[in-house]
């Protein structure tokens, strides 16, 4: 009787933990898109004028809390392992960047960081402050994985990675990686409109800044392949102009 006792103890406590922690996670991502919302938001957003190599169609996708914690990641195909199996960790350090530098009153995208942190410029040792948390992957077959609650780290300075925000106030953030980084901006950006979880100052708050056409600016980005922004193709990344080697 005593060893039942023991083992049915034993057994209660990993329920009653497990349960907390459920209702802990639950809490903590409460605000944030399920896994199936986010991957109906994402592929509402593919389309031709999303650019790039595939339209926006062979994505990872991963949202993270205001804590950075990981709150879910999917893939936009059927079988993960069809999208780049890199872009899994590079979707959940642009989701972890972009909640990590934006605020209530200021969102910016990973997109707007780019020039900020080359060489020669102001945030060039930035990507050094917050290395990636490799515990974070799964195996691209794993079909996504489930939400693993914990903090990925890691800073990417490219397009594909937006805050969210409710109410006014950002709540986490938003990685999205698969294709060129300004198709996986627009992908992000169009994703986050379709959740109806844009900042105040609407969808393109923290739209991509590309000089040119735009006016030289400290939060440019160079464009793409195949560049669409806002539904208008550019011109596209310049060819090959450094000089070939012996």
């Amino acid at each position: 009787m005593t060893r039942y006792r023991i083992a049915r103890d034993l057994v209660l406590t990993c329920v009653l933990v497990l349960s907390v922690g459920s209702n802990v996670f639950a809490a903590n991502c409460r605000d944030l898109p399920s896994e199936s919302q986010l991957r109906a938001a994402m592929l509402a957003s593919v389309s031709p004028t999303a650019g790039g190599l595939f339209n926006g169609a062979r994505m990872w996708g991963a949202v993270v809390n205001r804590d950075g914690e990981l709150c879910g990641y999917i893939t936009t195909t059927t079988d993960p392992t069809q999208v780049w199996p890199g872009s899994q960790a590079i979707a959940k350090a642009k989701a972890y960047t972009a909640n990590a530098f934006s605020l209530d009153v200021l969102a910016l995208s990973t997109a707007n960081l780019y020039t900020f942190t080359q060489p020669g410029h102001s945030l060039n040792s930035l990507g050094q402050s917050n290395l990636f948390n490799t515990q974070a992957l799964a195996p691209p077959a794993g079909g996504g994985g489930t939400a693993s609650q914990q903090i990925t780290g890691g800073l990417i300075f490219f397009g594909g990675g937006v805050a969210l925000y409710r109410n006014g106030k950002v709540v986490g953030g938003l990685g999205i990686s698969g294709d060129t980084a300004c198709t996986d901006h627009e992908i992000a950006k169009r994703t986050r409109d379709n959740l109806g979880m844009n900042p105040p100052g609407g969808p393109t708050a923290d739209d991509i800044v590309y000089s040119p056409p735009d006016a030289p600016s400290v939060f440019a980005h160079p464009q793409c392949i195949n560049t669409w922004r806002n539904g208008v193709k550019l011109a596209g990344e310049k060819p090959e102009s450094y000089p070939p080697g012996p």
